[in-house]
């Protein structure tokens, strides 16, 4: 295609050198195709660059063939590429095919033309396909528009996103874009609250209800290394939090960065932001339409892979494990992958294995009173029980107390409650030695708090015959009534009836949707459940803002409380 190419000397001249070099390589190609021309040999190279414009050197250095070109370090960082020498290979293609046409109004080659000028008999033409992409992602002189590919003279837009990449935008940076990303994650599965890269243990609350911890990039994990990042920071986590040891060990479960696809992610991240800075700068940088849609494709390809490389690069899940009767502490480490947010498909993961309770049966819990044992005597506190359920890695996890409470309602139902079960009672009197409330082969409303007991089944039934009433006795013998007069009974009085609750509390701000959530499940569940309840709830909000309130925040805030239609609201001038 090019007017001074001399068709048969200059075709015999460039196929001899070739020819030669790939004969001195020991070359085991079927045929001679454009990704076999070795372009980095000195004779071939001169062939293929005289009829060209000047400039063509540098460009063939960085990124098309040589020691130090690109296309080989991506081969050898990926050994899938090294394998077929892919990255090089369609470097040499795209330079073959397109270099000619650098000055025509139709540039460059597509996908398809670039793999049919790779691709051997028995390879995949995929292989060649993620070569491009990884390519067209670093190369300084690579230009795609359109889905058109060649290589450019000179400095190129992509030279300067790849210097940004390198000099501006630091691993710092990198790491900042993905906690920013992780953060934004809403969804929790099956747990309680999820914390996405905390600082330290002091940024876990130590609660009673399963959470997900989520290290951060600085704590990566790698399989088959003993010590790493992410092992020291979840003991640390596991044992600490804000202000002295952590008792409820048992209600966490973390996942961490895999050490191999960090780097990944984080160059990734360090091209999106260089390619976003970029487009935000692109009348500042007096970029021509196609530099306008270079930057504006990379930098959504870059934001698009970064999402789907968290989900590639976070996928330890690191559960604490602990021999009942053992202080020691261990760690089962799992793989967990697939494309659902990471809290869905760790939850799901961990209900397979049983590494986190949401529906436990009677049964199941009084295996675990009675192996452990964890009965005190005739009964247990159910508020005792579930502190144990939390502190005790040797116990299953259960997600919360609901999970205990249900499944207590469960075993306290069954038929066969005094052989597989247990009962039930609200409380426990000392003083009369009795079970107050006592429930059995019957429906319960559990509730885990201070007085309520399970109770043995033989306990249980103690107390059932010593409460039979008992059978007619002999009548009384006729006649006059002997003694003095009777005294006519005194009618009990009449039973007071609890007929009102009131309560007020306050609510963490930062964490208002998890506070509200459990005084919903834990109070007004149970006064809503009431027949003829009528249960109302208001919110108070009191704002202290002594630097003052700017006007956005005024009028956002008013608008949205008539919206949401707040009887009274208002700010107020000192």
């Amino acid at each position: 295609t090019l007017e001074k190419f001399q068709r048969t000397r200059g075709v015999l001249r460039l196929m001899a050198a070739v020819i030669h070099e790939l004969w001195e390589r020991d070359d085991r190609g079927l045929m001679i195709m454009p990704a076999s021309v070795p372009v980095d040999a000195g004779p071939v190279g001169a062939e293929l660059t005289r009829y060209l414009d000047e400039g063509w050197t540098p460009v063939i250095a960085a990124d098309v063939d040589g020691e130090n070109a690109l296309p080989l370090q991506l081969d050898r960082e990926n050994p899938s590429f090294g394998r077929y020498s892919a990255t090089r290979r369609v470097a040499r293609t795209i330079y073959v095919g397109s270099a000619p046409t650098l000055n025509q109004t139709n540039k460059g080659i597509d996908d398809g033309t670039i793999k049919l000028g790779c691709v051997q008999p028995g390879e995949s033409p995929a292989t060649f396909g993620d070569a491009l992409r990884r390519l067209a992602n670093r190369a300084t002189y690579l230009v795609e528009d359109k889905g058109q590919y060649w290589y450019a003279l000179g400095e190129t837009i992509g030279r300067t996103a790849a210097g940004r990449a390198q000099s501006r935008f630091l691993e710092e940076h990198a790491d900042e874009e993905i906690v920013r990303r992780l953060r934004t994650t809403r969804e929790r599965g099956d747990f309680a609250g999820v914390h996405w890269a905390p600082r330290g243990p002091g940024d876990v609350p130590d609660e009673q209800e399963a959470r997900l911890v989520v290290l951060g990039p600085e704590f990566p994990h790698a399989s088959g290394t003993a010590e790493t990042a992410a092992r020291a920071a979840v003991a640390r986590f596991l044992l600490e939090r804000s202000g002295g040891p952590r008792s409820n060990r048992n209600m966490l479960v973390f996942v961490a960065p895999d050490a191999a696809r960090l780097e990944e992610l984080r160059e990734a991240a360090r091209f999106h932001l260089a390619w976003k800075s970029v487009w935000d700068e692109r009348a500042e940088l007096n970029l021509d339409e196609l530099s306008r849609r270079q930057a504006e494709t990379q930098r959504d390809h870059f934001d698009e892979a970064v999402n789907q490389r968290i989900g590639e690069t976070f996928v330890w899940l690191l559960t604490p494990r602990q021999d009942a009767g053992s202080s020691e502490v261990t760690w089962e480490q799992t793989r967990v992958t697939g494309s659902e947010p990471i809290p869905v498909r760790v939850s799901r993961k961990l209900a397979a294995e049983e590494g986190l309770i949401t529906e436990y049966s009677g049964a199941r819990l009084r295996m675990d009173l009675d192996r452990i044992p964890l009965w005190k005597d005739d009964h247990i506190g159910v508020k005792e029980l579930f502190s144990y359920y939390a502190q005790y890695p040797y116990l299953s996890r259960l997600r919360d107390g609901q999970v205990l409470a249900a499944a207590i309602e469960n075993g306290v139902s069954s038929l066969n409650w005094e052989q597989d079960t247990f009962a039930y009672a609200d409380a426990w009197d000392e003083e009369t030695k009795r079970y107050r409330g006592l429930v059995t082969g019957g429906h319960a409303k559990v509730l885990v708090d201070e007085a309520s007991v399970i109770v043995k089944p033989d306990a249980a039934r103690r107390q059932l015959e010593e409460t039979a009433e008992p059978g007619p006795g002999p009548a009384p013998p006729p006649g006059p009534a002997q003694g003095p007069e009777a005294i006519p009974p005194v009618p009990p009085a009449a039973e007071k009836l609890v007929r009102r609750f009131y309560g007020t509390t306050s609510l963490d701000p930062q964490r208002m949707s998890r506070d509200a959530d459990q005084i919903a499940t834990e109070v007004v569940k149970h006064l809503v459940a009431l027949v003829d309840a009528n249960v109302e709830i208001k919110i108070e909000i009191s704002a202290d803002v002594p630097s003052g309130v700017g006007d956005d925040v005024v009028r956002t805030v008013t608008e949205n409380a008539k919206t949401l239609k707040f009887e009274q609201h208002g700010f107020e001038e000192e």
